[in-house]
């Protein structure tokens, strides 16, 4: 039985990448930070953070929905960022492809 929202998969492992991609985005340019970088780390984090506050939200079915399609779209905006990445040479296409599965995935 899911008794809180770090039980519910979907938030494990969109917490698991966001923590993954914030590691890997320190070694972007300096130049990035407040752009590509903090971009990136935010949408990313924002997956995890929505579908937490659905959980928190759930006996409000409508609400819990809404925080759902919310991280749906943080989710998509994250794949945005990392293609960025990619295409600024500050990630490996490797890196990228596997950071691309996972967001999928989630």
């Amino acid at each position: 039985m899911i008794k809180s929202y770090k039980h519910l998969q979907v938030h494990k492992e969109a917490f698991s990448l966001a923590m993954d991609i914030f590691w890997r985005t320190r070694k972007f340019p300096k130049e990035e930070i407040y752009s590509l970088t903090s971009q990136l780390v935010r949408s990313s984090r924002s997956v995890s953070a929505n579908s937490c506050e659905g959980w928190g939200k759930r006996q409000y079915e409508a609400v819990f929905k809404q925080q759902l399609i919310n991280a749906l779209g943080s989710n998509s905006e994250t794949q945005d960022w990392l293609d960025y990445a990619l295409a600024c040479n500050y990630i490996e296409k490797e890196k990228h492809i596997a950071f691309t599965k996972r967001n999928e995935e989630i």
